[in-house]
């Protein structure tokens, strides 16, 4: 069993905007989490939530920049798990920009959910990134025009 997400938005920002907003530690901490991002191929980072233990998650999110095409396309991995060095999900975000109008289609694809458990969390992670994620980013966004 494998489930895969894909979750479009569209801004009315230029792309080169979005890009910033996805690609800047300090502005990614605004909408998405507390991080130590670098948009360098390689680069190994972490994001800090908070633990939900009954989730077999406890706070902390392995990522490894795998691609970057700057102002259209950034992947990297999405690893967590219970505890430090026990990995339960193993996953790969990848965000897709293209300019739209006169703003920009942002395209996530949050890809590799296998398994009953994991399944479960891309249900609770979908629903994270198509409400609460999107509001905060569209706001950080709005708010620095």
């Amino acid at each position: 069993m494998q489930r895969d997400l894909v979750i479009k938005w569209h801004f009315p920002h230029p792309p080169e905007k979005v890009w910033k907003y996805l690609t800047e530690p300090e502005l990614i901490s605004q909408w998405l989490m507390k991080n130590d991002f670098q948009p360098v191929i390689g680069h190994k980072f972490q994001f800090q939530a908070k633990p939900i233990p009954k989730m077999g998650f406890d706070g902390n999110i392995f990522c490894e920049v795998l691609e970057i095409i700057p102002n259209k396309k950034l992947v990297y991995t999405w690893k967590g798990g219970p505890k430090p060095g026990v990995i339960g999900l193993d996953t790969t975000l990848t965000w897709s920009l293209s300019p739209e109008g006169e703003g920009t289609r942002l395209v996530l694809e949050h890809t590799g959910f296998k398994g009953w458990k994991n399944y479960l969390a891309s249900i609770f992670m979908e629903q994270g990134w198509k409400k609460g994620i999107a509001r905060r980013f569209a706001n950080v966004l709005n708010e620095m025009e």
